[in-house]
């Protein structure tokens, strides 16, 4: 069975390296592999991510050597499992603002009794061919990689209730969102969204809990074009 290459990384105190996509590309998935990267993400909340594409994405993803993740539109449970009937492994949750959008986000994502997510036999499921269902199921549960994304100034109200849900792997910012709650639409990087993210990272840290970035780190898939474009023309 599967195995997630960021949850094997993390246990050994190792940094995970990926790329984020927000545009379906196969050949990027490929690319990405054949580079050396451990991951790779599919931002489904604004990019065009069908279900049916998602299929080949995680499919090419797997061939690979890559670990397929999501940021999903949204954290309703049909949503969810949608994503990891196809085969994601990862699931950032946006907009998690407390603790009860927290335990729902992490609900969704593993098999009772770590959570609620319905059983399915799509090809996330190895189309139900497996010998034990109990060892598929404990299997999953140990390699979906939970994440939430704090990104509201709501956020600061309820931290302790989103820290003390335990099916939350780890927690990720959103400086632009921030700064749009914030009523500083456009400036990610004020001071004010800076702050908060400092708080929100420190609060996270003294729980024990993890952000993100300190176990993974992903480039933009447009970025490594645009800035290796950019590099190649004015070496001209």
């Amino acid at each position: 069975m599967r195995v997630n290459n960021v949850v094997t990384k993390m246990n050994a105190g190792e940094m995970a390296y990926g790329a984020n996509l927000s545009f379906p590309s196969t050949t990027m998935i490929e690319l990405s592999g054949r580079v050396g990267f451990d991951f790779v993400t599919f931002d489904s909340e604004h990019g065009p991510f069908t279900v049916d594409i998602l299929d080949d994405l995680c499919r090419v993803a797997d061939m690979a050597g890559l670990t397929p993740m999501a940021r999903v539109p949204d954290i309703e449970h049909p949503t969810i499992l949608r994503f990891l009937d196809r085969g994601i492994m990862g699931v950032t949750g946006p907009h998690i603002t407390d603790g009860e959008r927290a335990q729902k986000l992490a609900d969704a994502c593993r098999y009772t009794p770590r959570g609620k997510r319905s059983f399915g036999s799509g090809r996330g499921a190895y189309f139900g061919d497996f010998e034990s269902g109990p060892d598929y199921m404990s299997h999953t549960n140990d390699n979906i990689l939970v994440i939430a994304q704090l990104e509201d100034i709501q956020v600061l109200d309820n931290l302790d209730n989103i820290l003390s849900v335990e099916g939350i792997d780890l927690f990720t910012s959103g400086a632009q969102d921030i700064a749009q709650s914030m009523g500083l639409p456009g400036q990610p990087n004020h001071q004010r969204v800076k702050e908060f993210e400092a708080k929100v990272r420190d609060a996270v840290h003294a729980a024990g809990r993890k952000m993100a970035e300190d176990v993974m780190a992903s480039a933009r898939a447009a970025n490594l074009f645009l800035d290796g474009a950019r590099a190649f023309l004015n070496s001209r």
